[in-house]
């Protein structure tokens, strides 16, 4: 879920050098300004400063820890769709509000298509999961339909940059 909207600067251009601290962030966004300024080739001044215009300019919107959802005992994964009876901007608005609130939520999806919502929530049981869907989602009274899928496995993707050669 993105943070709340802050004021934007106009975005630049990516450079290479914008391109590598990415690709280093995105890879590990634990490293220090010393270690990414060494891998990117640049001075540890000039990597705070580049770094504190990619976050204003919205370009890096957070940094955040992804917990193994095992770890704290939800153990079963899905993905929800959600369509719903009204598209009205108050009552989208309204629904995306109650969204934000449902326990148990890892990420939430505004989509075209058939269906307006795809949320991945990350439960306990199968009890867990049915009670989640009756009381937060059906229950809702702008809810027109849901389908609920589990997940089996979770792969991370590519990515959005490309993977430096080792």
């Amino acid at each position: 879920m993105p943070e709340p909207s802050r004021p934007q600067i106009a975005r630049p251009a990516l450079d290479p050098t914008d391109l590598a601290l990415l690709a280093e962030l995105e890879r590990n966004g634990r490293l220090t300004n010393a270690a990414l300024a060494e891998r990117a080739g640049i001075a540890e001044s000039t990597c705070s400063q580049r770094l504190r215009a990619l976050r204003d300019s919205g370009t890096i919107r957070r940094f955040t820890t992804e917990i193994d959802p095992e770890a704290l005992g939800l153990g079963i994964q899905a993905v929800i769709t959600v369509r719903l009876a009204s598209h009205g901007r108050e009552q989208v608005r309204a629904f995306q509000s109650r969204l934000r609130d449902i326990p148990n939520v890892v990420r939430i999806f505004h989509v075209a298509g058939a269906d307006d919502y795809l949320l991945h929530v990350a439960v306990s049981s199968t009890t867990a999961l049915r009670d989640l869907v009756l009381e937060h989602l059906q229950g809702h009274p702008g809810v027109r339909h849901t389908e609920t899928q589990l997940v089996f496995e979770v792969i991370d993707g590519a990515g959005l940059l490309p993977r430096a050669e080792p």
